[in-house]
C-alpha cells in the first residue's frame, strides 16, 4: 500500500488519557506529521453523547474521523444485538478509511473501535504499534496483538500476555499537566476529595455518595464527576443542600482532558474506579485514594490496577460487592487520620510512568524511520 509519510493514524480508548498525552508529545517535537485519531462518536451505545476524543482532538490539531462499528459488550441489553451486528461494518469501514488517509504508522490504544483498524491495517502492511495501558490485558489488544509490530506496556505484568519479542516497557503515557501535579505535603484544613468514575461515572459509587454526602460535607469540599446521565440529578441534590454545605460540592458530568489536572492538584484524597490510567495519575500526584475496582472489567484488570496502586503505597481498596456508604465513609476517615503517614512513605517514590509518553513516541518515530 502506498503510504503518507505525514499521515499518522492514532485510534481506540482512553483518549482523555493515554492518547491525549502523546499527541501532546507529538506537537511538543513539533513533527511535520498529520495526526488523524479514528474512534466512536458517542462514549455508549444508543445514546448520543460525544465521546472525549470527538470533541477534545480537533483542539490539538487532530482530525477526528469516526468509524461506524460495534462492540461485545459486558452485558446484555437492548443495544446488544444491534452493537454485534455492526462489527462486520466496521472492518469495511476501516477499508475505506486507511485506502483515504494511507497512514505511515497506526498507533492504538485498545477498544472495540481500534480492532478493525489493527486488522485491516495489517492487511495493508501499515506498521501498528498497540498500548496497553493496564497490569494485564484488554480484549481487544489482546487480539490485536496479531497483527501489531510492537506492543508498548505499561507494567512488567502485562508481557506474559504478548509475543515476547515484540513487547517494549514504556509505562503508561500522562499529560505534561499531571506530571505538574506536584505532591501535597500539607492535607488542607478542609480537605478536598476528589470523586470521578469514569467519563460515563460509575451509577455505584455515585449512590454511596449521594447517602452520605452531609455526612461528607461537613468535613470536606467535595468535587464530583458523576458522569452525563445523572449529572441533574446531582445538580438538583446540590441545589436542595443547606447554604454552608452548597459551596462546598462541586458537581461536575464530564472533565475535559486540558481542565482534568487541576482537580487532581485540588485533591487531597481521591475516590475512583481503578482504570489504568487514574491509576497512573494517582501515583504521579501521589494522592492517598480509595480505589473501588469494576468487577466486569476484562480478566480483572481493574483489580490488578488497584493492586499495582496499593502496593506502591497510596491507595486503598474496597470490593464492589463490599461497598457501603458505611463503610465508605469510614473509610475516608481512616485516611484522612493516617494522610501524613501515607505522604511520607511514598514522597521519594517515582512512578514508572514519567517519562511514558516520550518513550512511547521514541518508538513510533523509530518505526517511522
Amino acid at each position: 500500500m502506498l503510504e503518507s509519510k505525514k499521515n499518522i493514524v492514532l485510534t481506540g480508548g482512553h483518549g482523555r488519557s493515554t492518547a491525549y498525552a502523546v499527541v501532546c508529545e507529538i506537537n511538543k517535537r513539533r513533527k511535520d506529521w498529520k495526526l488523524h485519531f479514528i474512534g466512536s462518536r458517542t462514549a455508549l451505545e444508543g445514546t448520543s453523547i460525544p465521546t472525549l476524543e470527538m470533541k477534545t482532538f480537533p483542539k490539538l490539531g487532530v482530525k477526528f474521523v469516526p468509524i461506524f462499528t460495534g462492540r461485545v459488550q459486558r452485558k446484555f441489553t437492548i443495544w446488544t444485538i444491534p452493537s454485534l451486528v455492526k462489527i462486520p461494518f466496521g472492518f469495511v469501514h476501516a477499508i475505506y478509511i486507511l485506502f483515504k488517509l494511507k497512514p505511515r504508522i497506526i498507533i492504538s490504544f485498545g477498544g472495540y473501535s481500534a480492532f478493525p483498524v489493527v486488522v485491516i491495517g495489517s492487511v495493508f502492511r501499515i506498521p501498528i504499534i498497540i498500548h496497553e495501558q493496564t497490569a494485564a490485558v484488554g480484549r481487544a489488544n489482546k487480539y490485536s496483538s496479531f497483527f501489531a509490530s510492537k506492543i508498548a506496556i505499561s507494567r512488567e505484568s502485562s508481557r506474559s500476555y504478548f509475543p515476547k519479542e515484540k513487547v517494549v516497557l514504556t509505562g503508561n503515557p500522562v499529560s505534561r499537566g499531571i506530571l505538574a501535579v506536584k505532591p501535597k505535603t500539607i492535607i488542607g484544613k478542609l480537605p478536598t476529595i476528589f470523586v470521578t468514575g469514569g467519563q460515563t461515572g460509575s451509577a455505584r459509587i455515585n449512590s454511596v455518595i449521594e447517602e452520605i454526602l452531609d455526612k461528607l460535607l461537613e468535613k470536606f469540599e467535595l468535587i464530583h464527576q458523576v458522569g452525563s446521565f445523572q449529572y441533574d440529578k446531582f445538580v438538583r441534590l446540590r441545589e436542595g443542600l443547606p447554604k454552608e454545605l452548597k459551596k462546598s460540592y462541586e458537581v461536575y458530568s464530564t472533565i475535559s482532558p486540558k481542565d482534568w489536572p487541576n482537580y487532581v492538584k485540588k485533591a487531597d484524597i481521591i475516590i475512583s474506579r481503578a482504570g489504568a490510567n487514574i491509576t497512573s495519575e494517582i501515583l504521579i500526584s501521589k494522592r492517598p485514594s480509595i480505589l473501588i475496582p469494576l468487577p466486569l472489567a476484562y480478566l480483572d484488570e481493574q483489580r490488578k490496577n488497584a493492586d499495582y496502586a496499593k502496593q506502591f503505597g497510596v491507595a486503598e481498596i474496597i470490593e464492589q460487592d463490599e461497598l457501603t456508604a458505611a463503610k465508605l465513609l469510614k473509610k475516608v476517615n481512616h485516611i484522612k487520620s493516617k494522610w501524613n503517614s501515607i505522604i511520607n512513605k511514598v514522597m521519594k517514590k517515582e512512578s514508572p510512568d514519567v517519562k511514558a509518553a516520550s518513550a512511547l513516541v521514541d518508538l513510533i518515530e523509530e518505526i517511522i524511520k
